[in-house]
């Protein structure tokens, strides 16, 4: 049985504490870290821990064990499906700093068999909670990484050795570098400049066309790429919060979905007037159709592309995380179905008034100097942006052409053959 080695585990800490939080800056003496991880990734969790004394912070750990889960959807009432310990969870977000989570699903196919209706049932919760968490961030108090430590289960349902998982894992976090930080650093850079380019152009929609696939995703007023925040280890994607209304077309992944437990298979969905007409798949299509089913997740919360100049990920992993940070021969594109990132707004900061959106329900009365985390949810609708429990991201490997239609009328290719063109 594959083990990384201690110095492996080392980097991979550092580069979590030293670069992920903060923004690539690190965390500082004093921050609370919230530091949560399944039972499998211990070896990581103590590497972690240790890091966070050793910068002076002060570590909450909480471990997961996934057969929870299954005890609990297999026994749970609706009530104690629908339970949230409110004053709990605020209290928890109010005290810490950063959050990381340390995924490693021994079974990832755990809760196959539960009713996807249970699954999608707390989703209601957990929205409170992102909202929450999303407040903190953008006030600038609050900042989250996640990664992964490689299982038997997951190598296994990867199609790969535990052995060859990890080499992915390592490839992908540049920890055979001698140092990883500043690989980080200079990768980080490179997406920088590469998003300040695509930041300077005056985008209207971007069409996208592939296999299967003829989509238009409408920017909308005062939106910004992302990425290279050190949100997720690794992530080399470029992602925006596109205006969900003006999503048309159809798009087909190529990628298997892994969501609640569950596998699933050729994801096809149709658009028109921002959402989502028809979803199908080859296997779970009842999965996906609950999901659809959601509050507002029939609707985008986010567009990205990963250009494959950066991402050492070449095989797939059964994993999120990763996938949607595939590089391979095209890189890839995915969109998530749910709620939006606000941090794509660089409009006025205030909350949302009717001379930045227009006639759309907009309180006429709202404050322009208030901070973004004021606004309410139907402003942020009113602005476009999305506000659902789910947050799903599906993605496409398959070849693509991106191009934007300019606001003077101008069209300009952006990325083709598995790398930005800006």
């Amino acid at each position: 049985m594959y083990t990384p080695s201690e110095e492996i585990l080392t980097k991979y800490a550092q580069i979590l504490i030293d670069f992920a939080l903060w923004s690539g800056d690190g965390i500082k003496k004093g921050d609370v870290v919230y530091l949560q991880f399944d039972l499998p990734a211990l070896p990581l969790a103590y590497a972690v821990y240790a890091r966070i004394l050793q910068k002076g912070g002060h570590p909450i750990v909480k471990m997961n064990e996934e057969r929870f889960s299954k005890l609990f959807y297999d026994n749970a009432s609706d009530e104690q499906i629908e339970f949230f310990p409110s004053e709990y969870v605020k209290s928890r977000i109010d005290v810490i700093d950063h959050s990381i989570y340390l995924i490693a699903n021994e079974d990832p196919f755990l809760l196959k068999d539960v009713d996807p209706k249970k699954l999608v049932q707390g989703a209601t919760q957990r929205q409170q909670t992102r909202q929450w968490l999303f407040q903190k961030e953008d006030a600038g108090k609050f900042t989250w990484t996640l990664a992964l430590y490689g299982t038997a289960g997951m190598a296994a349902e990867a199609g790969l050795s535990l052995e060859d998982f990890w080499e992915q894992i390592e490839r992908a976090c540049f920890l055979n570098e001698v140092d990883p930080l500043a690989k980080w650093k200079q990768v980080f850079a490179e997406l920088e400049a590469i998003k300040s380019r695509l930041n300077a152009l005056s985008i209207e929609k971007l069409h996208v066309t592939s296999k299967e696939t003829d989509l238009w995703v409408k920017l909308g007023a005062d939106r910004q790429f992302m990425g290279g925040s050190g949100r997720n280890i690794p992530s080399f994607e470029l992602f925006t919060s596109p205006d969900w209304r003006g999503t048309e077309g159809h798009i087909y992944f190529d990628y298997p979905l892994y969501r609640y437990g569950n596998l699933i298979k050729d994801i096809r969905l149709e658009f028109k007037d921002g959402q989502v007409i028809k979803a199908t798949a080859s296997q779970n299509e009842n999965l996906l159709k609950e999901l659809v089913k959601q509050k507002n997740a029939d609707k985008v919360g986010e567009y990205s592309l990963t250009d494959k100049r950066y991402s050492h990920i070449s095989k797939f992993m059964a994993n999120t995380l990763y996938d949607e940070n595939f590089g391979g021969e095209w890189g890839n594109t995915h969109l998530a179905l749910g709620t939006s990132y606000h941090e794509a707004y660089r409009g006025d900061e205030g909350a949302a008034t009717p001379s930045t959106v227009g006639s759309e329900g907009v309180d006429e009365g709202s404050d322009p100097t208030a901070h973004p985390n004021t606004r309410t949810e139907d402003e942020w609708m009113a602005l476009g942006f999305n506000e659902s429990p789910e947050h799903t991201d599906i993605i496409a490997t398959n070849d693509r052409l991106v191009e934007a239609h300019l606001t003077d009328g101008t069209q300009k290719v952006i990325y083709a053959k598995g790398e930005f063109t800006v």
